[in-house]
């Protein structure tokens, strides 16, 4: 039998965290530059980085029912960010940050669906949502305790500290 290289093991959990977030290359290597900036733990600092992004905190919220699709909730202007539109799907939220659905979103029928499954997920303690207003706000950014995906982010660390 074949061993695995310890580099095939990184880069495999590499590529999967970049397929959760939907990134391309360039972008988690940027994020992670970023992360690696911040004081902290890089590889914690990397996650709460992915998980702020808009396209994921609408996931989060229970608005879209995967990423790609609150992606593009995001990109079709159905999102609006302490009252202003953004259609940056990349755009990173902040502490007390509200997001809403526009007014006349809040009839879309598979945004409706996805707040009702929302409740067997449920929305992680960093976010409070207010269903009935089509309101969510970021009460802080997550650390890793809260991100309950099987990822192994000291992996990516290495890879890209060679």
């Amino acid at each position: 039998m074949r061993k695995v290289s310890d580099y095939a093991i990184q880069l495999r959990e590499k590529q999967k965290v970049r397929r959760i977030y939907g990134m391309l290359e360039g972008q988690f290597r940027k994020y992670f530059e970023i992360a690696e900036r911040i004081k902290g733990v890089t590889g914690e600092n990397l996650l709460m980085l992915l998980e702020s992004r808009l396209d994921n905190v609408i996931y989060r919220l229970g608005y879209a029912n995967s990423r790609n699709q609150g992606r593009q909730l995001v990109r079709h202007n159905h999102i609006q960010v302490n009252g202003r539109k953004v259609n940056i799907p990349s755009f990173r939220v902040s502490v007390n940050d509200v997001i809403t659905l526009k007014e006349k979103s809040r009839k879309v029928g598979a945004i409706n669906e996805s707040l009702e499954a929302v409740v067997r997920r449920g929305v992680p303690s960093w976010l409070e949502l207010d269903k009935d207003n089509y309101k969510g706000t970021v009460k802080a950014l997550p650390g890793r305790q809260e991100i309950t995906m099987p990822i192994q982010e000291q992996l990516i660390v290495e890879l890209y500290s060679k």
